[in-house]
């Protein structure tokens, strides 16, 4: 017997219909707003934190770390030092940094996220090089024509945008949380590329630098992460209060030496039944949380002998709870599917 199809909203009939109506609210987790630019002093502007820590945060008892986790997390605040956590994909790695943010009520998450591509600069800031000269040949077009528009040292800053860890750099009273997502995923050089500017603090813009002494004061205006508009003196970004810096990596590879040292180490094990449960209830409620316990159950069984994250098992509960499908468990399992061998 074929299972009923009213929850499904693509039905491959080649029919168009207004199914997509019926298409119900989506998941916290990939809930993306469409908000405006935020205020400099919201918590929360792009509503990253909603979708990382769960809508459903305020009745959740929500990330109760174990006493090794506080330790290491607070060792980090206290020393300084960049915090590098390894474990297993939806182990809560990113979790965490968004949870002191939330927590110490240091604004939004500066997120970089790695790729085999990225480079130490990306992080840093860019330099619009390619629009400055297209300005510059239009100013040219027009003084030729009669018309002012001649480019002054000032306008250099226009063409700068910090990236996230340069924006973490920025100096302030109290420090950025900046998360600096699958280092293990980078090329072999990023993660040395790092040590300097994590050790020392500061990072020069030679742009500015070339340019400072025609400068009021010395200082320039560039745009920072969150896209406000901050002064750059003499061309270096020195931080006052060290950033609390994650690094997180599904341990895919092994680090150098320098970098291990530099940090304080902290690996997420698998969580238990109870800290699942939380983690569903703080994104979905208590009452998907109840309906999906032999859900989570069954995660927790598989997860002894496979690969699964913690996103897959949300992604199950959601999905069986919203649409309530016939086949419920033959759905769920093709959901939770394991990563560490292919089916």
């Amino acid at each position: 017997m074929s299972e009923p199809i009213e929850w499904l909203i693509y039905r491959g009939a080649g029919e168009p219909h207004e199914g997509i109506e019926q298409l119900p609210p989506p998941p916290p987790w990939r809930d993306f707003g469409g908000r405006g630019a935020p205020a400099p002093d919201e918590q929360d502007g792009d509503g990253s934190a909603d979708r990382r820590l769960g809508g459903y945060r305020h009745i959740a008892e929500l990330h109760r770390p174990g006493a090794e986790e506080l330790e290491m997390i607070n060792a980090a605040l206290y020393l300084r030092r960049p915090l590098l956590v390894t474990g297993s994909p939806g182990a809560g790695k990113s979790t965490l940094a968004h949870s002191v943010a939330h927590e110490l009520g240091l604004g939004r998450v500066l997120r970089w996220p790695i790729v085999s591509r990225s480079a130490l600069q990306d992080g840093l800031y860019h330099y619009d090089a390619i629009a400055r000269l297209q300005d510059v040949q239009i100013a040219a077009h027009g003084a030729a024509a009669g018309a002012p528009g001649a480019e002054s040292a000032q306008s250099v800053g226009s063409y700068i945008r910090l990236g996230p860890l340069g924006t973490a750099l920025l100096p302030s009273d109290r420090p950025r949380v900046l998360l600096i997502d699958e280092l293990d995923k980078s090329d072999i050089d990023l993660p040395n590329d790092l040590l300097n500017v994590l050790e020392e603090g500061e990072f020069a813009i030679p742009e500015l630098e070339r340019i400072a002494d025609r400068l009021p004061d010395g200082e320039a205006e560039v745009l920072d992460d969150d896209g406000n508009k901050v002064k750059v003196r003499g061309g270096r970004v020195q931080c006052r209060a060290f950033p609390f810096v994650v690094l997180t990596s599904n341990g895919e590879r092994d680090f150098p030496a320098p970098l291990m040292r530099r940090c304080i180490h902290l690996e997420l094990g698998r969580p238990d039944h109870q800290r699942l449960a939380t983690f569903v209830r703080a994104h979905l409620g208590d009452e998907a949380a109840r309906s999906g316990d032999d859900l989570i159950a069954h995660f927790l069984e598989r997860s002894r002998s496979e690969l699964l994250a913690t996103d897959q098992l949300l992604n199950a509960i959601y999905l069986t709870d919203a649409a309530a499908p016939a086949g419920r468990d033959r759905l769920a399992d093709l959901l939770i599917q394991r990563l560490d061998r292919p089916r």
